[in-house]
């Protein structure tokens, strides 16, 4: 059986709608906080367990039985995502899963400028001591989170963000396929993947005439020196915190951190990988037709 966590997350719901082209539902598990919200899953007969990254015994019991497991990375930083990813993994062994796979990302490093990418290389350290086969999918940072920073310049005309380097922005529907492709055994890897990416790694001016492109009106960018922007987030609301996670992206970027491109990601899924002017142009498009954007 094939068991993925966070089945009704971006990602995880994603990957599970491709499992369910490539194999009978029964043989598909998913570990949720709330299985409410996986009803329509097991209506379909995929296998609906409670898992809480809180409650180690709840993770072995959802994990039972399975061969292949996808961990898919909390959503939170430091010490407290990575204690929940050791819970997590412990329950795996102890669940005698046979091989885990981990979201992982490009740029995973214990020095890296970016919290989460040394929250990755940690959670890789504890895979590789379990003495299980593991797999590490370094996916390429995803496009959502630009389209996020790029909500008030699709408004404003005007990118203005902390100075930057090329990202290789990747979509969440091209990753969820490559990762069915790999948890039904079509392509196995054994520690880290090459980069999961698209086929270009793109900075905030090459997006700034993307976006003209896209939209036939002019689009300028403009560099925001870190300490004003943190102002600018922390004047929202925004705690501290979460404005330095924000800034070191872009602290990341300019230090080369996401620029690696490579043609895994294409291999596995057969074809060329979404371009991000594809994607920039179907969220701005899908969300013109349901109303405007709201910051």
């Amino acid at each position: 059986m094939i068991i993925v966590t966070g089945a009704t997350g971006k990602l995880g719901r994603r990957v599970v709608e491709r499992l369910l082209e490539r194999v009978p539902a029964d043989r598909v598990g998913v570990s949720v906080r709330d299985p409410g919200k996986a009803r329509d899953l097991a209506d379909r007969g995929v296998r609906v367990r409670q898992g809480d990254f809180d409650d180690p015994a709840s993770l072995v019991h959802a994990f039972e039985g399975a061969e292949r497991l996808l961990l898919v990375s909390l959503d939170r930083a430091g010490e407290d995502c990575v204690a929940g990813h050791r819970i997590a993994i412990d329950a795996a062994v102890k669940a005698d899963v046979g091989r885990i796979l981990y979201t992982s990302q490009m740029g995973a490093a214990h020095d890296s400028r970016f919290q989460p990418c040394r929250d990755h290389a940690a959670t890789e350290d504890l895979l590789r001591a379990t003495g299980l086969p593991w797999t590490a999918l370094r996916n390429g940072f995803y496009a959502s989170s630009a389209l996020q920073f790029l909500e008030a310049a699709r408004r404003t005309g005007d990118i203005a963000l902390p100075a930057d380097g090329p990202v290789a922005w990747t979509g969440h529907d091209d990753l969820a396929e490559a990762t069915a492709a790999i948890l039904t055994g079509e392509t196995r890897f054994e520690g880290s993947t090459p980069p999961l990416t698209g086929a270009a790694a793109l900075d905030l001016d090459t997006i700034a005439e993307i976006a003209s492109r896209v939209t036939g009106r002019p689009f300028t960018r403009t560099v925001v020196p870190d300490d004003a922007y943190r102002e600018q987030i922390l004047a929202h609301g925004a705690p501290s915190h979460l404005a330095d996670l924000l800034l070191s992206i872009f602290a990341a970027a300019r230090n080369g951190e996401f620029t690696a491109v490579a043609p895994t990601l294409a291999g596995l899924i057969g074809r060329a990988p979404v371009p991000f002017e594809a994607l920039l142009g179907r969220a701005w498009t899908e969300e013109s037709a349901t109303g405007p954007a709201v910051s």
